[in-house]
């Protein structure tokens, strides 16, 4: 049997590109020791609701002016709270969780982004410096009302 030249330079590319890529993460995840997050938050999905933090999702301030936590909860197709406020310059750490399906978190005109996967819980991060209101859009499809999954920052410029 033989096999056209240019289908024998198609597979050896093939071939090598397969090795390439292999070889690439091998080393990253072994040499560089990069590997994804090991302590990952679990949540029973159908549990959420037991769970004091997630069955009245809030603003927490933990320090006054400093450092808040959020507590979300992202659902077919809303997430609640659908309003959050928060003063400018404050360190704001979410904390999301998905008792359905997968969902996208994104705070419009930032970099804050994130998947919320049902099961873990998804910690984020998060300085605002610019007051006013940021419009928070799920940007992963999950289902027919994905479009109206949305909610609303407020950042303040005084203290709460």
């Amino acid at each position: 049997m033989t096999i056209n030249k240019y289908e024998k330079a198609w597979l050896i590319f093939s071939a090598v590109m397969v090795v390439a890529f292999l070889s690439i993460i091998g080393y990253f995840s072994f040499v560089a020791g990069l590997q994804t997050p090991q302590e990952a938050e679990v949540i029973d999905p159908l549990l959420i609701g037991e769970d004091a933090r997630f069955s009245q999702p809030r603003v927490e301030e933990v320090i006054p002016g400093e450092l808040y936590n959020v507590y979300m909860v992202g659902r077919m197709w809303s997430y609640s709270p659908r309003e959050l406020q928060v003063p400018r310059g404050a360190y704001v750490k979410f904390y999301i969780t998905s008792p359905d399906v997968q969902h996208g978190f994104h705070v419009v005109g930032t970099n804050v982004q994130a998947n919320v996967i049902p099961g873990y819980v998804t910690v984020i991060t998060a300085r605002f410096e610019k007051p006013g209101e940021y419009l928070i859009v799920c940007n992963e499809y999950c289902g027919r009302g994905h479009q109206f999954m949305r909610a609303k920052l407020i950042v303040t410029e005084d203290e709460g």
